[in-house]
């Protein structure tokens, strides 16, 4: 299994990339090939003693598309990007996935262009994994599309199903539409069409959830548009972000309080591990004729492993097929 890797894009890169890639190339025998898309002479730099390790090869890519550049006008205009020169090795099957902790829009824009949609799928959507008290959540979308019809709503509530099917291994997944209450009647008139839509589909839909709903572990499938799911999905991550620094600053304000977080050192690990997203391995973009795993512009050496990691798994259960079949059946007509 071959994996482009933009190697350029990210807060970090490509120090943190390629030690990343270096560590998958290790540690996943599944991936036979690991090609790290960028700047040639930069990704060398990284290397050790500039000798290219079993399974890694370099395509090198003259331009990157910054984090604050506008994605459509920058995939346009940048021919050679790192991003581009990666979705391009997808689509024409050089490699079977690519991973990228770039500019997320860019990467939308540009499998979106280049590998277009699966067969009746309107558009693409980002599923990031989320940790709650009994199992992993699917939040979908969280950022490609921030204004949706409730026909595409429906479709992520598919896809999501699929992906937390066939990855997360949750039989018969819950599904949850995101509203502002949990009455069939709460929500704007999008959330309430699609209410009435997922209804009578043949997911297993309980309805709406709410905000506070959303870590309990009763839902698998988060539905909603991109505007408030990357509001979700960032939230969640300041939170927990501001409670670790929270915890951490009470337990050194004395040493009673510092014996006891020796004591729960082992709770308290378990706990950093299940609200870690870096052993979630990023997000799909569910939807696109293709494999692109989105990760975190702030994403460490762990995080690209894992996100590697995702695409392969991704690849080895045929997941865009599963989509297809199943957007089919629901296109098909309702239950019953």
């Amino acid at each position: 299994m071959r994996i482009a890797v933009d190697a350029m894009g990210g807060d970090f890169a490509p120090q943190v990339i390629v030690r990343g890639a270096l560590d998958a190339a290790q540690r996943l025998p599944a991936v036979t090939e690991i090609i790290l898309v960028g700047d040639e002479t930069r990704i060398r730099a990284e290397l050790p003693n500039g000798q290219l390790p079993a399974k890694i090869r370099i395509l090198h890519a003259s331009e990157v598309i910054g984090m604050e550049e506008s994605p459509a006008q920058a995939v346009r205009r940048k021919k050679d990007s790192s991003i581009s020169r990666a979705i391009d090795l997808v689509k024409h099957g050089e490699a079977d996935a690519m991973v990228s902790a770039g500019n997320t829009g860019g990467v939308v824009v540009a499998a979106t262009l280049k590998l277009r949609t699966l067969e009746g799928v309107l558009r693409p959507a980002i599923a990031a994994v989320m940790p709650t008290q009994d199992r992993p959540l699917i939040l979908i979308d969280a950022g490609a599309n921030t204004d949706c019809a409730a026909e595409l709503l429906v479709q992520f509530a598919v896809m999501g199903s699929v992906y937390a099917e066939a990855i997360l291994g949750q039989a018969n997944p819950v599904v949850g539409l995101v509203s502002i209450g949990g009455e069939d009647s709460k929500g704007n008139d999008t959330t309430k069409a699609a209410f009435k839509m997922l209804n009578e589909s043949p997911l297993n839909f309980r309805g709406n959830v709410e905000g506070h709903d959303l870590f309990l572990g009763a839902t698998d499938v988060a539905v909603c548009d991109g505007f408030v799911g990357n509001t979700i999905l960032k939230t969640s991550e300041s939170v927990a972000h501001a409670i670790v620094h929270w915890m951490k600053k009470e337990f050194k304000s004395n040493p009673i309080r510092l014996l006891g977080a020796i004591l729960l050192r082992g709770a308290l690990k378990a706990m950093k591990g299940r609200m870690d997203p870096e052993l979630y391995g990023g997000a799909p973009l569910l939807g696109v004729n293709g494999v692109c795993i989105i990760t975190h512009g702030a994403s460490s050496a762990l995080a690209i492993r894992h996100a590697i990691r995702v695409a392969s798994e991704y690849v080895d259960h045929n997941l865009n097929q599963l989509i297809t079949k199943r957007i089919a059946e629901i296109n098909g007509g309702p239950k019953g």
